[in-house]
């Protein structure tokens, strides 16, 4: 499995995307992805994962804006040297697409800063 990856003020971004053949359905043109992402804490600060945007770009010229935490709750909070993992997926209307986007963060000082989710494919039937 291909992974992806990108750092942000020490932050780490992995995912790796698998196509998922069930519950796809060709006929249906709904095609399904699964991830899993690891957000490893290089820095020397506490942080807490707030939020997430991803954006999803379809071949076909469709795009899915997906804001919010929901996939996120409870916040976990990262301490130096650990890494939270966490699963999702999404479903698109063609064969190929692209993924990018951001978390939010909080240091524990407060200061809140995006870590980039690193731009990876979705490719049908790509495993």
């Amino acid at each position: 499995m291909i992974s992806y990856a990108s750092t942000t003020r020490g932050i780490t971004i992995t995912v790796r995307p698998i196509y998922l053949d069930e519950p796809s359905d060709l006929l249906e043109r709904e095609f399904t992805f699964g991830y899993a992402v690891h957000i490893e804490n290089d820095s020397t600060n506490e942080v807490q994962v707030l939020r997430r945007r991803w954006i999803i770009e379809e071949g076909n010229g469709g795009r899915q804006d997906l804001t919010g935490d929901g996939t996120l709750r409870p916040h976990p909070v990262i301490a130096p040297g650990e890494t939270h993992v966490h699963d999702g997926s999404c479903t698109i209307k063609s064969f190929n697409g692209t993924v990018e986007g951001n978390y939010l963060v909080q240091r524990s000082d407060g200061e809140q800063f995006r870590v980039s989710v690193p731009p990876f494919p979705l490719h049908a039937a790509a495993n």
